[in-house]
Order: C-alpha cells, then sequence, then structure tokens
C-alpha cells in the first residue's frame, strides 16, 4: 500500500505532503502536545489535499472525516461558526462533491475527476446564493454569542464558495478555499492570544494555504491536459 502510494504522486508532490506533516507535527510538540483530535484532523487536512490536488475522490472522503475532527475542535473554543460551518455545511457538501467526483471520472478512471467548471450566470447564482447563507448563519452565530463574530461570518462565505465550485468540479474551488485558510489563520491567531496551543491550528491553515494553492495550479494543469 505504501509502495503505491509513493507511485501514485510525483516527486514533489510527496514532498510537499511530507513537508507539509512535518510542519503540523513540529508545531504540535511545539505548542501544543496534548490535543492529538488536532493533530489527527491536522494530519488527515494534509492527506486529502493532497489527494484533492490530484482529482482524487479519495479525497472528499478525507474531507469527510477532517469536518467532523474539526467541528470538534472548534466547539472547544466556542469557534460556533466554525463547528456550524464543517458540520452542516462543509460536511454534507464534500458527500455531494464524493458523489459528483465519483460520477465523473476522466477517461474512466475512477482516480481521476474530469474537470468542470461555472459560467457567468451560475456565478451570479452562487454568489448570491453565498450572500443569503451568510446571512443567516450571521444571525445563528450572533444567537450562539459566537467568539471574533466577523472573520466566523467570512469564514462562512469563503467555505460555502470552495465547497460549491468543488462540488462543481471547477478549479477556482482551490483559491476559495485558500481565501478561506487566510480568514482562518486570522482567527486561530486570535485565539492562540488566550491559549497558545491553537499556533499549532494557525500553522496546520499556513500549511494548507500553500497546499490549496497548489492544488489551484494542478488541477489547471489538468484541465489543459483533459482538453488536449
Amino acid at each position: 500500500m505504501l509502495k503505491r502510494f509513493i507511485g501514485y504522486f510525483t516527486k514533489s508532490e510527496l514532498l510537499l505532503w511530507g513537508l507539509s506533516a512535518a510542519f503540523v507535527l513540529v508545531s504540535f510538540f511545539l505548542f501544543d502536545r496534548s490535543n492529538y483530535l488536532s493533530l489527527c484532523a491536522s494530519l488527515i487536512g494534509v492527506t486529502y489535499l493532497i489527494f484533492n490536488a490530484k482529482g482524487n475522490p479519495v479525497g472528499q472522503v478525507l474531507v469527510i472525516v477532517f469536518s467532523l475532527l474539526y467541528g470538534a475542535i472548534s466547539y472547544s473554543f466556542s469557534y460556533y461558526g466554525e463547528m456550524i460551518t464543517y458540520i452542516d455545511m462543509t460536511m454534507p457538501m464534500a458527500v455531494l462533491a464524493l458523489v459528483s467526483w465519483l460520477k465523473n471520472p476522466y477517461g474512466g478512471n475512477k482516480s481521476e475527476v474530469t474537470v468542470g467548471g461555472i459560467g457567468r450566470t451560475e456565478i451570479y447564482f452562487m454568489t448570491g446564493l453565498a450572500a443569503a447563507v451568510t446571512a443567516a448563519f450571521y444571525f445563528i452565530l450572533r444567537a450562539f454569542h459566537t467568539a471574533n463574530i466577523i472573520p466566523s461570518t467570512l469564514s462562512v462565505t469563503t467555505s460555502f464558495i470552495a465547497v460549491y465550485l468543488t462540488f462543481r468540479r471547477d478549479p477556482f474551488y482551490a483559491l476559495a478555499y485558500a481565501a478561506n485558510d487566510i480568514v482562518l489563520i486570522i482567527l486561530w491567531t486570535m485565539a492562540s492570544m488566550t491559549d497558545t496551543k491553537y499556533i499549532s491550528v494557525v500553522v496546520c491553515f499556513l500549511v494548507f494555504l500553500v497546499n490549496d494553492i497548489y492544488s489551484f495550479f494542478s488541477w489547471q494543469k489538468m484541465k489543459k491536459r483533459q482538453v488536449g
């Protein structure tokens, strides 16, 4: 199984995954050393990102697992927005994305999805839907006395756009996730000012940011190759 894993990815992808996992481990043992749930979620996170960069449906399976774990971590710091977003939105959308990716293999290869995209009309639809979801979540989060409500609400917006574009197999999903990573870096930096163990979560999303940027360029190459 390890040999298949190594053979499936390029050397640069293995290096990216290895460095990402190393940064996660080092930051955990430097700043946390107790919340192994967070460590587990972070390692699953860097793994699903490298699979997603290849357009492999396995990535979406790991997103579902990550969403459950990250929801529990967010609850521990009263980031109810993150908890609700990942449990009630990201996880269900990951299930839909998994179905979409499995139904649209490239050339019959189930380990690579056919790259899709959305047109101008659907962009307007997505933007309007994202605005409606954001407005609804703002009042829900305020009712729950969510910590740092503005970045928490902005995280809902970027997460929704990211999961929507993932479902539609659009390469720009990765940039939407990169935007979400930046919001989460700010959010967890605020949390780390209260408890330094959350610095490891900040490092986790810094690593995610690098991986999501790589995923965008990887999908652009996939699209160019598939179109031929």
